[in-house]
């Protein structure tokens, strides 16, 4: 795939990610499969990998001010 900001190609990382869910709540997951420009550091998250970004996110404790999960595939 190539990057829609600058044209470089993106190749696969996993590195940890945060999500803010509320004014003052945040989860990262660990272990996130990304594409990642090499030359700019623009990410994509493939449609797959968001649909189960969002069944995990729908079930945090919205309480928590910080919750860190690890992505299982």
């Amino acid at each position: 795939m190539i990057c829609q900001k600058c044209g470089a190609k993106l190749e696969n990382v996993i590195t940890d990610f945060p999500f803010k869910i509320r004014d003052n709540s945040i989860v990262i997951i660990k272990g996130l499969p990304i594409l990642q420009c090499q030359n700019c550091n623009e990410y994509l998250i493939e449609d797959p990998i968001m649909e189960k970004i969002d069944v995990i996110l729908d079930r945090i404790d919205i309480t928590a001010e910080l919750e860190i999960l690890n992505f299982v595939a």
